[in-house]
């Protein structure tokens, strides 16, 4: 009697979870990540402090920076971070709304697939209900426009509450929301562009003390002591090549026979760094910008010619010069002419903390602004930065797509309610998974709840009280624990936070379910995988 041969069809030391093993294991990877971010959610919501290897400090609730710092390592789980990302990328903002709103459906994917309802079921109902509250959250929206300032300084204002700058929150939604007017193009087709808002940031003074400056401010500070320390009625040059001489690119050998050939030498570069120089002046400018390097001796002759120089400017920073002065960015210096000059009603150095900066301002109709960020800490200064990033995309958001929802929790409560009346449409299993949905997205006002330390059963119970009587704007105040109207409140959202959280959990949900059978190769560089499913995640 002949034995069976074992077959091997993967390589030496890879794993391989199947069937309702490798479902499980993605679904706990994704339920931990969620519940990591969770308690940073809403106004009462905590901070994580994140120490990376160096020691490096970051202390912020914001879910997409937690979760990139975390550094996850587990397949399934960095798809939930995934999700963060494209929220981040499309939004700005709601990265927690979506990620806890991911956990949340495959929890409850979960409890179908113990009553043995098939994935592709769950998918399919997920993916009706995904659609279908696109609909709703469209219907119930309220529009706006980039006229309605009072309204985008509350949406600017929601989208700070709970970060480390909600004591400021009334002066930096106000900056926000004057930076965002200012860089929209608004003629056939609204275009907003937040590269055009520069985000400049300095410890020192306090967080009332960030503004909007009409203009740019360089990082950087004027070459030569000579030179003028402030320049009015400034004429821009935006030189992209060095005023230095070039070396050449091979070895280059020299033979000097006389000393005097050595002075004519120095003084040949000399002639043509002064000759850059005539350059520049011939030009008009008064202030020359230049991203690469200037020479010690063209700083002596641009001195003596009253003209003011920063030198190794970022080339982002040139490109919003160039959109702010009116400036055209010149790559060959013999090339500049008086057309190409910028203007600026003022330039001048100034100190701010420890640093010299360079202001540039005073620009007709500027379509780049910076926004100078200030903090006690570096760490505060970084998590400001943060909320206004939040407060800007929110505020693009809204004007872009002109439909904003109310906070609080009140859009998912409608939401959920209107879900519920729609399964009971539906016929089938899928039924099941709508209603699963529908209780899915309760989970963001119950963690706000949670997170403000009040009952979520007794709020939610309120909550829909309050819309089944018509109140499709009722939330959770979550100072009172009362229920207030979110709309008349102030504490409103864009629409796109809300259906961008849908659609990108929806979507992770459904493929994560998918999954029945998890090969994972092994190399030397990489740990061997634990028998009994994929490596754990803390």
């Amino acid at each position: 009697m002949t034995s069976q041969q074992p077959i091997y069809i993967l390589q030496e030391g890879s794993q391989r979870t199947t069937g309702k093993d490798a479902q499980r294991n993605n679904i706990a990877a994704a339920k931990i990540v969620a519940e990591t971010v969770r308690t940073t959610l809403g106004p009462k919501g905590m901070d994580k402090m994140l120490v990376d290897s160096l020691g490096d400090i970051i202390v912020t609730n914001d879910g997409v920076t937690i979760l990139e710092e975390m550094q996850i390592e587990h397949p399934a789980a960095k798809m939930i971070v995934e999700v963060a990302k494209t929220q981040e990328a499309e939004v700005g903002d709601g990265t927690t709304t979506a990620v806890i709103l991911a956990g949340e459906l495959l929890k409850n994917a979960e409890l179908l697939l113990d009553k043995e309802i098939h994935p592709t079921v769950i998918t399919k109902g997920y993916r009706i209900a995904a659609e279908k509250s696109q609909e709703i959250l469209n219907k119930i929206a309220e529009d706006i426009t980039h006229k309605d300032t009072q309204r985008l300084k509350e949406i600017a204002m929601t989208a700070m509450t709970g970060k480390g700058a909600e004591a400021s929150k009334e002066h930096l939604a106000e900056l926000a929301v004057r930076a965002v007017q200012q860089i929209a193009n608004i003629d056939n087709d609204i275009e907003i562009d937040l590269e055009n808002i520069k985000i400049e940031k300095k410890a020192g003074a306090g967080i009332e003390d960030s503004e909007l400056v009409q203009g740019i401010i360089l990082d950087k500070e004027r070459v030569h002591p000579a030179m003028p320390k402030i320049v009015h009625n400034a004429k821009i040059a935006l030189i992209d090549s060095a005023l230095e001489i070039h070396n050449p690119e091979t070895d280059t050998k020299i033979q000097i026979t006389d000393p005097s050939q050595l002075r004519t030498f120095a003084d040949m570069e000399e002639s043509i760094l002064k000759e850059m120089v005539d350059q520049v002046s011939k030009s008009g400018a008064n202030v020359l910008i230049c991203q690469k390097g200037i020479d010690d001796i063209a700083q002596h002759y641009l001195a003596k010619k009253g003209i003011y120089a920063c030198r190794r400017a970022k080339k982002s920073d040139m490109e919003k010069l160039s959109r702010a002065t009116c400036a055209t960015i010149v790559t060959k210096l013999n090339d500049l002419t008086p057309k190409d000059i910028g203007m600026a009603m003022l330039v001048e150095e100034k100190k701010v903390g420890e640093e010299q900066m360079t202001y540039i301002t005073g620009c007709k109709k500027p379509k780049a602004l910076t926004f100078l960020v200030r903090g006690g800490t570096s760490h505060v200064v970084d998590e400001v930065e943060r909320a206004i990033k939040d407060a800007l995309g929110d505020i693009t958001a809204s004007i872009k797509i002109g439909k904003v929802v109310g906070g609080a929790g009140a859009t998912e409560i409608e939401l959920s309610s209107q879900l519920r009346k729609f399964a009971n449409s539906l016929s089938g299993r899928e039924q099941l998974a709508v209603l699963a949905f529908a209780d899915a997205i309760e989970v963001v006002p119950r963690t706000l709840a949670e997170n403000a330390g009040l009952d979520p059963i007794d709020s939610l119970t309120e909550l829909k009280s309050a819309h089944d009587k018509g109140k499709n704007w009722a939330g959770l105040d979550v100072f009172s624990g009362k229920v207030i109207d979110s709309f008349s409140k102030g504490i409103i959202e864009p629409l796109k936070i809300k259906t961008q959280a849908i659609k990108s959990a929806s979507e992770v949900a459904e493929l994560i379910l998918r999954i029945d059978d998890v090969l994972a190769a092994s190399s030397k560089e990489q740990p061997q995988m634990p028998q009994g499913g994929m490596p754990p995640m803390y």
